[in-house]
């Protein structure tokens, strides 16, 4: 990866972790991630679909995913540099979608409510965030659940082991109105 540092940083594996299985990503998916700063969701993500579309407003953003992405195998993503509201502007149908970072959840959520087939995730750290996209996928009528979900990780410390939180995360799963 290349030496810029993005805001947000990377999704962290065990947050990645429960985000893709309330996915419930199959095969033949194509699954479209809205923000995706490092890529490291889209790529973990391509290793078990046909097809993933990675979008981020951020020329940096994209540049970096780019260079993760083609330091592995994995030859089914898309990267676009464009705003999601523009992006779903297209005809484009997709089984899932994953929130990792936008703004206007408010605009987005009801337009991607009807181009995703079964399942919308976004990760959200804020509680503004949680609570706009929980609102409004209560107003669409998609809103399934949120996990909250709480790492700490071991450190050594005086001959010992002590746990360092990291900040939670809040997992909001919306299901997809496409046909």
């Amino acid at each position: 990866m290349s030496g810029t540092k993005l805001a947000g940083g990377p999704t962290q594996d065990e947050i990645m972790a429960v985000s893709l299985f309330k996915l419930g990503l199959r095969s033949t998916d194509t699954v479209l991630e809205i923000g995706c700063g490092s890529g490291k969701v889209s790529i973990a993500a391509a290793e078990r679909v046909t097809k993933i579309i990675s979008i981020d407003k951020r020329p940096e953003a994209i540049k970096i995913a780019r260079e993760s992405a083609q330091k592995t195998t994995i030859p089914n993503i898309e990267f676009f540099c464009t705003d999601a509201a523009d992006f779903l502007k297209s005809d484009r149908i997709f089984d899932c979608a994953f929130i990792g970072g936008t703004q206007q959840l408010d605009l987005i959520l009801p337009v991607l409510a009807k181009k995703v087939r079964r399942t919308i995730v976004v990760n959200a750290v804020l509680l503004s965030t949680l609570a706009q996209a929980v609102a409004t996928m209560q107003q669409l009528g998609i809103f399934c659940e949120v996990v909250q979900v709480q790492v700490a990780r071991s450190h050594e410390i005086a001959g010992s082991i002590m746990f360092k939180p990291i900040d939670p995360v809040y997992v909001i799963v919306g299901k997809g109105t496409a046909c």
